[in-house]
């Protein structure tokens, strides 16, 4: 296809953030070699802007700067520019955002970065309106004609620092005690807390699962009043907020306020994965409903709205329909009162239709105040009248809502995201023996095997219209093979342990940094970038060698493997520094200290009912427990299941560091032995 005024060469994109700006008047083109070979010929600067599809400001950025005629002009005329999807090439994104930040700016999106012919960055920047935008631009393009030598100066100096703090630490680390460091480590965090309503003190505020799945898990091991309230009141103020969709469940990805009221209304498949494990793991500890009503209903969601015929999983809806942030998702009083007629009063008193729930324009956002026993008491309702009502109303906001226009959909599937959505609804069906839940984490995880491996024992990152694309980053790996993991525990297929270990091996020969004793982002061999770095800090999703250091904890204990385990023990050690200091930013980490260093059990299962009992031990919330289902079909292929295959009674072995004590054959007796001492 050749390329004119109105096509560029995102046009053969298969990002739909990318598609979106196919038509821009800005020669656009895709991060490629091709394209950085193409600034060397040209000796011209790169112009690198990065943002992702539910981005609201990449969005404004776009119509107001890149499709006007004027500005696609000068950036045409004196640089190669190259737009990036932040979801699909992260590497491109982690690079250029630590440029930014190396200069001292903000981080954000749309990340709008320049960089010399050879990619060495110098100047970054985010949303600029289209008059400070031309301005930057004329100003960069002087100083690249006029102090070439300045800017190369500069931009080999940010690039060395860049370099400098992909690095990690090499020197010896003490282990410590483990008591200390979590002391430490919560007397530093949890002064930030907001135990009123939930999250971090201030605003915005982000869910931040991975860090309530390390409260939890601690909280597991040594019960104590602030963890447990912390934990609730922030799991209770998000699933009673606007930050969930009330209607069609499902969470945004986080809330401008600090009362989980007014989100930014995008809805991310990575935020609703792990939510999903979340709360499982919270009702299998605490036992409250509300929390189950929140996984079934966010499934329930993730399956209508992000889910492929084929078993993958989509990656977001935009916050945007219409033009406007978050029309899709707010109600005014007279379509509700049109929509629900009589029903209307304890309705708006249930979703506070009144000064509380209040948006702009006449809008309102649906939120809770109460849980269903405080407000079934205040009208004098049984609670099964009011979930028979709240039924109802949900099916007719959701019939009127299907009227509207709907969100844009990011509709590729990211690799690492759908092991996250793998592993949510696998932990879930542990929690809730819901076959639904292991039959959509199956079929997806086959998806992920008939689709998205390469032919040398590698994974792509990204899936759309059938094909595969880009080559994998640690991230992906690290998550599939956490997930696979889980699908063997909750199935007995072999193929899964085998899958996974496969892919560590692959992992090790391509990313693994011996001299560092973590994994590299990228594969080791790669040249677009200048720098490779160590993702190692969690953030809204764990770090990508924090999920590889419990994925093979875990796998040394099914299979042995005593490398597996030293090389969890060494990523560990090296974090616990960060750790103790920063445990908001290292979360995963404490949940892998904890899981090696705390007794745990390996639990074989076999017999003809085996799946049966399998559901019914796993339905407490149990991290510190691993799982080895042993069906007639096993080749008893994991170390820890050989000669443990029973066909003809049920037979539960408890062992610990691979040690079982003698077998029992009924559930009770296996809940004895495997209570915490």
């Amino acid at each position: 296809m050749s390329i004119n005024s109105t096509t560029n060469h995102l046009i053969h994109s298969t990002s739909p953030y990318l598609l979106q700006h196919a038509h821009n008047p800005v020669a656009w083109h895709p991060w490629n070699q091709e394209t950085l070979n193409k600034a060397l010929q040209e000796d011209k600067p790169i112009l690198v802007s990065i943002g992702y599809s539910a981005c609201h400001w990449c969005h404004v950025m776009a119509h107001e700067c890149f499709e006007d005629k004027e500005v696609s002009r000068l950036m045409n005329e004196h640089f190669i520019c190259i737009k990036v999807d932040r979801e699909e090439r992260p590497d491109v994104d982690h690079f250029f955002m630590t440029a930014l930040q190396m200069m001292g700016g903000q981080g954000g999106w749309p990340l709008n970065v320049v960089a010399l012919p050879d990619g060495q960055p110098f100047w970054g920047g985010t949303y600029l309106p289209k008059d400070q935008w031309m301005s930057v631009l004329e100003k960069i393009q002087q100083l690249f004609e006029n102090e070439r030598e300045k800017l190369t100066h500069h931009a080999h100096n940010l690039t060395t620092g860049i370099q400098q703090a992909s690095l990690i630490p090499t020197e010896n680390q003490e282990a410590g005690d483990l008591s200390d460091i979590i002391n430490e480590a919560m007397e530093t965090w949890s002064p930030q807390w907001d135990m009123r309503l939930g999250g971090s003190r201030g605003k915005p505020k982000f869910p931040m699962p991975v860090n309530l799945e390390f409260l939890l898990h601690q909280n597991f091991h040594h019960p104590q009043k602030k963890f447990a309230e912390f934990i609730n009141t922030s799991l209770q103020q998000m699933a009673r907020g606007g930050i969930y969709d009330q209607a069609g469940g499902g969470f945004a990805r986080y809330s401008v306020d600090e009362f989980w009221k007014v989100p930014h209304f995008e809805k991310m498949l990575y935020d609703n994965a792990q939510l999903t494990e979340l709360y499982a793991h919270a009702y299998g500890f605490f036992g409250n409903e509300e929390y189950k009503k929140v996984v079934y209903e966010t499934i329930s969601f993730v399956e209508k709205e992000l889910m492929h015929p084929s078993g993958a999983f989509f990656s977001a809806l935009d916050a945007d329909s219409e033009g406007e942030e978050g029309k899709y998702y707010v109600w005014s009083e007279e379509e509700l009162v049109d929509t629900l007629g009589k029903e209307f009063p304890l309705f708006a008193d249930y979703f506070n239709i009144n000064e509380t729930g209040y948006w702009e324009n006449g809008y309102y956002i649906l939120l809770r105040s109460q849980s269903d026993e405080e407000f079934s008491r205040k009208h004098q309702l049984e609670i099964l009248q009011l979930q028979e009502k709240r039924a109802l109303w949900k099916r007719k906001l959701i019939a009127q809502r299907e009227q509207r226009v709907r969100p844009g959909l990011d509709d590729k599937s990211v690799t690492s995201w759908n092991a996250l959505m793998n592993k949510g609804l696998a932990e879930a069906y542990k929690i809730f023996g819901e076959d639904h839940f292991r039959e959509l984490a199956l079929k997806n995880g086959h998806f992920i095997l008939n689709n998205l491996k390469t032919n040398d024992g590698g994974i792509f990152h990204t899936w759309k219209n059938h094909q595969p694309s880009i080559s994998g980053f640690m991230e992906d790996y690290a998550a599939v093979i956490a997930a696979f993991v889980v699908l063997f525990e909750i199935s007995g297929d072999e193929l899964w342990i085998s899958e996974a270990i496969a892919l560590s091996d692959y992992a090790f020969e391509k990313f693994y940094d011996e001299e560092a004793g973590h994994f590299r982002f990228m594969e080791k061999d790669q040249k677009e970038l200048p720098a490779n770095h160590f993702e190692t800090q969690d953030n809204v999703i764990p770090s990508a060698n924090a999920i590889m250091g419990y994925a093979l904890a875990k796998l040394h204990l099914f299979t042995g493997e005593k490398a597996y385990q030293k090389t969890a023990q060494k990523m560990l050690t090296t974090m616990l520094p960060q750790f103790r200091k920063y445990p908001w930013g290292f979360a995963h980490w404490g949940s892998l200290m904890l899981f090696l260093n705390k007794q745990s059990f390996e639990v074989v299962i076999s017999g003809p009912e085996h799946q049966n009992f399998l559901t019914q031990l796993q339905k407490n919330y149990r991290p510190d427990i691993i799982w080895a289902p042993v069906g007639p079909e096993s080749q008893e292929k994991t170390e820890i299941t050989k000669g443990r295959k029973s066909t003809e009674r049920n037979t539960i072995f408890v062992c610990k560091a691979g040690a079982c004590q003698l077998p029992v054959y009924n559930v009770e007796e296996a809940e004895k032995l495997i209570l915490i001492s």
